[in-house]
């Protein structure tokens, strides 16, 4: 094919990184943005500012999806997308889905500068919500889109104020019905998404380019224990009730489940911990657990959560508590498509980039995405492999290899407009 030259301008978008950055409810370097507040508000609008910049049209859905169209010349060809998320989870780093969003950005406008235009047109969307911090569920925005989650489940949701999904949403301004956010399968021809890799294996082995082939499929799993509250001098030890010490068994039962798997690739995560009443001198009555869970291979990960929930119910019977346990979500692995591959590969290999075929054990919405349409990811080294922290660092030049790479995939699907490219 006849490829584009494509020049990146690092320097504005790091700029554009930095300012995303400052819009936080915390103090640099680290960053807190969580859904539908004043900041992912002024967030949005910041970002809708660039995309009118660079002349494409902006549309937003009822879940807060935002939409960026860089129109094609077929209209009548099925668009490809990329994109990701700028929520950030509390005193995380900033380049975990930003990286992703004003990357695409710098991939769109490289493209426009070059004077290549697309057949098909290019969406660069903007999720709703990749982290789960304020209602629980991860990729909420990318879960509606693909019917992974309903409206009504989506409007039901409650935050730890009490507050509706429906109701935050609307006060963000998000009108409309939820049951239009779905989109039907086939809506988009391809997906990729540019995202830095939040772990080591790229760094170690000092390659630039992560072609994702698989992503883990995550599982939640939320324990409930009650027992007997008392007078931590009073109550003898024979006497006891303790939720605190059941769910510190159930925990050690998590992590050596998950060990004993038979594959590096299981992880299980108590990553919530709620004590009542949380005070030194009274014995805990009742604790909340909240478990992740995650394989690429889905016998497996399931027979961990079993594994979980069984050990779970056992501790709490021998102690004497009352025990609930629930799965609150359980999605499939994904895969990558094989043309989608073959494209960030081939890109990798025309601007003369080594790369690693590798999973992503983090999951994205590309995960849900998949659900839709063929989908592949391209990572790039981060620092240490450091994520979800204020130090969390991928240098500029990592990031401008990576918008390369995107730009010059989304060339070749953007380009082919027979009626399935990306199977």
């Amino acid at each position: 094919m006849s490829w584009p030259r494509v020049k990146v301008n690092v320097s504005p978008l790091w700029t554009e990184l930095e300012q995303l950055a400052q819009i936080s409810d915390v103090q640099p370097p680290a960053v807190t943005r969580i859904l539908f507040t004043a900041n992912d508000r002024k967030a949005r609008a910041f970002l809708k500012d660039r995309f009118a910049e660079a002349s494409l049209s902006v549309r937003e859905d009822p879940a807060g999806n935002i939409f960026a169209r860089w129109h094609g010349e077929d209209a009548q060809a099925v668009p490809i997308a990329t994109g990701s998320h700028i929520d950030a989870v509390p005193f995380s780093g900033r380049y975990d889905g930003t990286v992703g969003v004003l990357g695409a950005l710098e991939a769109i406008r490289a493209l426009q500068r070059s004077g290549w235009r697309p057949a098909r047109s290019i969406d660069l969307v903007v999720f709703t919500s990749e982290e789960p911090t304020r209602f629980g569920i991860g990729c909420l925005g990318s879960r509606l889109l693909s019917g992974s989650l309903s409206a009504e489940q989506a409007a039901a949701l409650i935050d730890s104020e009490g507050k509706s999904f429906e109701y935050v949403r609307r006060q963000a301004g998000c009108t409309g019905s939820l049951e239009d956010v779905r989109v039907r399968v086939g809506h988009y021809a391809a997906f990729v998404e540019l995202h830095i890799e939040q772990g080591r294996i790229l760094e170690q082995k000092q390659l630039p380019i992560g072609v994702v082939t698989a992503i883990a499929g995550p599982a939640a799993l939320r324990v409930e224990l009650t027992g007997e509250g008392g007078h931590a001098g009073a109550v003898l030890m024979p006497d006891r009730k303790d939720a605190l010490c059941a769910a510190a068994e159930i925990i050690l039962a998590a992590e050596e489940a998950a060990k004993g798997s038979g594959s590096p690739d299981t992880v299980a995560t108590t990553g919530v911990c709620r004590v009542h009443p949380a005070a030194i001198n009274s014995i805990p009555s009742k604790i909340t657990l909240e478990i992740d869970v995650r394989d690429i291979d889905l016998g497996r990960r399931d027979q961990v959560l079993e594994q979980i929930q069984r050990a779970a119910h056992a501790v709490g019977q021998r102690r004497g508590l009352a025990t609930e346990v629930a799965v609150r979500s359980a999605d499939s692995p994904g895969r990558a498509g094989s043309k989608i591959i073959h494209a960030i590969q081939a890109a990798c290999r025309h601007l003369g980039h080594d790369y690693l075929s590798m999973v992503s054990r983090a999951y994205h919405d590309s995960l849900f995405m998949a659900q839709l349409a063929p989908t592949g990811m391209i990572f790039i080294p981060c620092r240490g492999g450091v994520s979800h922290r204020p130090d969390e660092y991928t240098s500029p030049e990592a990031i401008g290899v990576g918008v390369e790479v995107l730009a010059l995939t989304l060339v070749q699907l953007a380009s082919d407009t027979s009626e399935n490219p990306a199977s």
